[in-house]
């Protein structure tokens, strides 16, 4: 099993792209080569493979922190887990249910005005994993520029203490604990614990 996160940028339009679009394609850089592990088309939406569907979420936060680290801009995000049935060398061009599902929960969030959802094969887990996306979105959806900042920096950076984060960001340790308080940081971390524990179960048992 695979994942595909298909994605688009919110806002687009109102943003230079000399602004966001190197920090997406620095995101997206770091999960392969274009445009075989990714690749940005119509100018403003992507797709990306991630082989380790449990890992899916996390980048995909990873994401969203780095375009909501942006004044105004935020993602849209849909998580497909299946099979990839046909490799084609670009990512847009091959085909199997982890496409189909990103594809058909993407056009599902857009159609309700969500920023992120994912489907599997499995309809328990979609259930409950999209229920805790549900309520994670409220806090995710408003983060400030500061909150998505210490968030990238803390999913790029997880061994790292308080004190080194702040030295990155040039803040002291204890604005970098308060930053990451705001940021509901904590209850995001189990959310991604959990994610990571059903999508395991989700291909073993597949």
């Amino acid at each position: 099993m695979t994942s595909i996160i298909t994605g688009d940028i919110v806002n687009s339009q109102k943003v230079n792209p000399e602004i966001w679009l190197p920090r997406l394609k620095a995101e997206l850089s770091n999960l392969g080569n274009s445009p075989q592990a990714w690749e940005i088309y119509r100018g403003d939406s992507f797709q990306l493979e991630i082989p380790a569907p449990s890992q899916s979420l996390v980048i995909a936060l990873k994401i969203k922190s780095a375009l909501k680290s942006i004044k105004q801009m935020d993602v849209r995000m849909a998580i497909g887990i299946g099979e990839k049935s046909y490799d084609a060398g670009k990512i847009t061009e091959s085909n199997g249910s982890a496409f189909i599902n990103s594809g058909n929960i993407f056009e599902h969030i857009v159609k309700d005005k969500q920023k992120l959802a994912v489907a599997s094969p499995s309809e328990e887990f979609n259930t409950e994993i999209n229920l805790l996306l549900l309520f994670a979105l409220n806090i995710m959806d408003n983060w400030t520029i500061n909150s998505a900042e210490i968030v990238n920096l803390a999913l790029k950076y997880p061994e790292a203490s308080q004190t080194k984060l702040g030295e990155m960001l040039g803040i002291k340790q204890n604005a970098v604990s308060n930053r990451l308080k705001r940021a509901y940081y904590n209850d995001i971390l189990e959310l991604l614990k959990r994610y990571q524990l059903l999508t395991q179960r989700l291909y073993a048992d597949n």
